[in-house]
């Protein structure tokens, strides 16, 4: 593979990157917004924009990261699962598998708010239990997406 195949790995990596943290952060904070607002419908129109901001955005780039990640190690010919790379696969794991039950609970939360919406009721309070396990579950998400950007850019790893 020439460097212009490592440019475009490198860019498309980057930006998967921006867009998997990024949307994360914007998710946070626009479904803290609305959820203060109390109104359902605020709150299901934001809920509705984040479960399609996922589909479009999160996912593919949750997907590109590792690809991109793994074929840019192979051009390099550096072992994938040792050192700052380790470091990388392992907090992308850790975001991954929290991510995964936080996207679940956010389906559950729009369907509580649509009920809410339709019913024209308050929205209940499971909706609230599941917003703070949603938003636990982005804690650690988030830390280890900080620490796998730190990782990849600093090539840190664990005594080197």
């Amino acid at each position: 593979m020439s460097v212009n195949v490592y440019f475009v790995l490198k860019t498309l990596h980057i930006l998967a990157a921006i867009l998997f943290l990024g949307f994360g952060l914007a998710s946070f904070f626009y479904k803290a917004l609305a959820f203060r607002s109390g109104e359902p419908r605020v709150v299901l129109w934001c809920d509705r924009q984040i479960v399609l901001a996922d589909w479009i955005f999160t996912v593919p780039s949750g997907l590109l990261l590792p690809l991109t990640g793994m074929a840019m190690a192979l051009l390099f010919h550096l072992p994938l699962f040792s050192g700052w790379l380790a470091v990388g696969f392992a907090g992308y794991a850790v975001a991954g598998l929290t991510w995964l039950p936080a996207a679940v609970l956010q389906v559950r939360m729009r369907r509580l708010a649509e009920r809410a919406v339709t019913t024209g009721t308050a929205l209940p309070a499971e909706y609230g239990r599941a917003l703070q396990r949603w938003a636990l579950l982005g804690v650690p998400s988030f830390l280890a997406t900080l620490v796998t950007l730190w990782a990849m850019v600093s090539k840190w790893s664990p005594g080197g």
